[in-house]
C-alpha cells in the first residue's frame, strides 16, 4: 500500500509514523509513505502557497497552482487528467476538508482496495475550489469539529487503511472484531485479575464455552451500540437472534 501526502508541515508526521503498527508495516515493506512539502512546488521565488480570498473575508486560502503541480508530478499529469476526464479513479486523490464526506470504516476498506492513495492536507481558511475541480477525486472529513488543518485527518486515514492491508495485523481476528468492522461497536474486554475493587470479569468469559462466549460478545456489542450509537443498527444486517435480543432490551426499558 502506498500513501502520498501533500502538506505544508511535513515534520508533523515524523513521530506519528515512527511508532506502532504503521512503523512495523513500513519496515516490513507492506506500506510506503511519502510526505511531500507543497512549498516545494510553488513557482515564485518566495514559495508562496496561500493568498487572501477574492471578495474579502477572514483568513488565507491555499493557492491552486502548487497543489495541482504537486499532484501532477507525484502521480503523472496524464493519469490526473485521465481520472478527471473519464471519472474512472485509478489512484484516489483525497482532499481533506470539513466539507467532505464523513470518513468511516467502509471508506477505509474502499481505499485499501486501490493500493495507492494521495491526500491533500488543507490549511488556513480553506483550499482554492479549483483544486477539487482539477485534481481531487474525493473530499473527506473525519468529523464535525474544527481542526487547524488536514494533517491529523491524514494520519487517521493512514492508520485506518494500514490496518486493513493483508499481513499487517498479526492476528486477523483483531481486525474482524474491531469497533465498526462489523457495523457494531465492539464488545467490552477484560483481562487479569478476575476481580478488582468489587468488579468481576463476567462469568461467560470464564466459562470456557466458546458458543457462550461468542453469544455474550455479540449481545454486548448490540447492547453497547443501541445505547451509544443506535443509528448504526439501521445500516447493518441483523439476525433473528439479534432482533430478539434488542427487543428484550426495549422491554426491559
Amino acid at each position: 500500500m502506498r500513501f502520498d501526502i501533500l502538506t505544508l508541515f511535513p515534520a508533523l508526521f515524523d513521530s506519528v509514523f515512527q511508532e506502532s503498527i504503521v512503523k512495523r508495516a513500513v519496515e516490513a515493506g507492506q506500506v510506503t509513505i511519502n510526505i511531500h512539502n507543497i512549498r516545494d512546488y510553488a513557482t515564485d521565488k518566495h514559495h508562496i502557497t496561500d493568498d487572501t480570498p477574492y471578495a474579502g473575508g477572514g483568513g488565507m486560502v491555499m493557492k491552486v497552482e502548487p497543489i495541482v503541480l504537486a499532484v501532477e508530478q507525484v502521480l503523472g499529469a496524464d493519469l490526473v487528467a485521465r481520472q478527471k476526464a473519464t471519472g474512472h479513479v485509478e489512484v484516489p486523490v483525497i482532499l481533506l476538508t470539513p466539507a467532505g464526506r464523513l470518513f468511516t470504516q467502509h471508506i477505509a476498506r474502499e481505499y485499501e482496495r486501490y493500493g495507492h492513495i494521495l491526500m491533500i492536507c488543507g490549511r488556513y481558511e480553506g483550499v482554492d475550489e479549483r483544486v477539487s475541480e482539477l485534481v481531487a477525486t474525493d473530499e473527506v472529513s473525519i468529523g464535525d469539529y474544527v481542526l487547524s488543518g488536514g494533517e491529523i485527518p491524514a494520519m487517521v486515514l493512514v492508520e485506518a487503511v494500514t490496518r486493513l492491508v493483508p499481513g499487517v495485523l498479526g492476528d486477523m481476528r483483531a481486525m474482524v472484531d474491531d469497533s465498526h468492522a462489523s457495523g457494531l461497536l465492539e464488545y467490552p474486554h477484560y483481562t487479569r485479575p478476575v476481580e478488582y475493587r468489587g468488579l468481576s470479569v463476567p462469568d461467560a468469559l470464564l466459562s470456557g464455552d466458546h458458543a457462550r462466549v461468542a453469544r455474550w460478545r455479540r449481545e454486548q456489542a448490540l447492547r453497547r451500540t443501541l445505547a451509544r450509537r443506535p443509528e448504526l443498527l439501521q445500516t447493518i444486517e441483523l439476525s433473528e437472534a439479534d432482533r430478539r435480543f434488542l427487543a428484550s432490551l426495549a422491554q426491559d426499558d
